[in-house]
């Protein structure tokens, strides 16, 4: 396993940390299963694991806790808030009072008395930077976090965060959690340039591409991955960019069969050559898949074989980008941007 400091934080965390979203009735994982994957991934060298209030309106939360008691100090803990819980108004939001509710409710659930990284899971359009820097700035004085993030925000409002933080004199954002793979490289020309300017840890969600790059959706083969009944539309062949992802996914396993590497391989050992990556997160279902995962660890590609994956899919491309989740507001919704 591989280790790099989480931004300027000083925190030193492994290159392939694990992700909790499929724990529980999401990736139907049993506490069983989930204690086996956290065991054998701390075995392993893995030092993070990351959640969410959100992942099962906290299953995923109670079942990690359950799987660390006992070494809660052997890991860097992460987790997030700011997604609907519930279908009360005020249960969601990046606002004080929500976010002093949702910490407490997930350190409740993880069964500890802080975390080390505390993310905002989105950007809030209808709360200001004032607002949720100053509620995170005291959660942290008060020693229930350690340090604070982003996850799938805009480059703009990271710019934008950051300036309000130094502005304010509060404390700011060290992390960003984007999504990122082969198949989806928007970021690499707005996201990424902006976290190496600030000097964040970005930690990126979806390396595998929802199951695109991990061998379970392949030409003439049924789909095998969790995300096909739940989302379809992601791997109907009849839509354009899933015809583009399914013809770069063909020519990738070339690269990798002739590299000696499998699709797992090339594709996280992708995402960790950029400068600008500190982890990938992986979030594996069963054991049998993090054993798979986790043969990436120590993977390098050289640049012979990076230069091959640009030829496939040009620098800063995403093949399906309606899949974005940082889409300004002003493009979903007609009425904000005409008067």
């Amino acid at each position: 396993m591989q280790y790099r400091t989480l931004g300027r934080t000083g925190v030193q965390v492994s290159t392939l940390a694990l992700g909790a979203m499929n724990f529980g009735a999401i990736g139907r994982t049993t506490q069983d299963e989930a204690t086996a994957i956290v065991d054998a991934a701390l075995e392993a060298g893995v030092n993070l694991i990351d959640t969410a209030d959100f992942y099962g309106e906290g299953e995923s939360e109670e079942m990690v806790g359950k799987a660390i008691a006992g070494r809660r100090d052997d890991l860097v803990l992460a987790t997030k808030a700011t997604m609907p819980i519930g279908e009360e108004r005020n249960h969601r939001g990046s606002s004080r009072r929500w976010l002093y509710k949702a910490l407490d409710d997930s350190l409740r659930r993880l069964g500890v008395d802080h975390v080390d990284l505390f993310q905002i899971h989105r950007w809030d359009p209808t709360t200001t930077d004032e607002e949720t820097l100053s509620a995170l700035t005291d959660l942290q004085r008060a020693g229930k976090i350690r340090y604070f993030g982003s996850s799938t925000f805009p480059a703009y409002r990271i710019v934008q965060a950051q300036w309000a933080a130094r502005e304010l004199r509060l404390g700011r954002y060290v992390t960003e959690q984007p999504s990122y793979s082969i198949l989806q490289r928007g970021i690499e020309s707005h996201v990424l340039p902006v976290t190496q300017e600030y000097g964040l840890g970005v930690l990126v969600w979806s390396p595998l591409a929802s199951g695109w790059l991990s061998g379970a959706v392949r030409k003439g083969q049924e789909v095998t991955t969790s995300r096909s009944k739940v989302l379809p539309e992601r791997f109907d062949l009849s839509i354009p960019s899933n015809q583009a992802r399914s013809e770069a996914v063909e020519r990738l396993a070339e690269v990798a069969d002739q590299a000696g590497l499998t699709l797992i391989q090339l594709a996280l050992g992708f995402v960790n050559a950029h400068p600008a990556v500190t982890a990938a997160l992986i979030g594996p279902r069963t054991p049998e898949h993090l054993h798979f995962q986790l043969a990436a660890a120590d993977t390098v590609l050289s640049a012979d074989v990076l230069d091959a994956i640009d030829e496939i899919v040009a620098p800063g491309t995403d093949l399906a980008p309606q899949e974005k989740f940082d889409t300004p507001p002003a493009l979903l919704d007609a009425s904000l941007r005409r008067r």
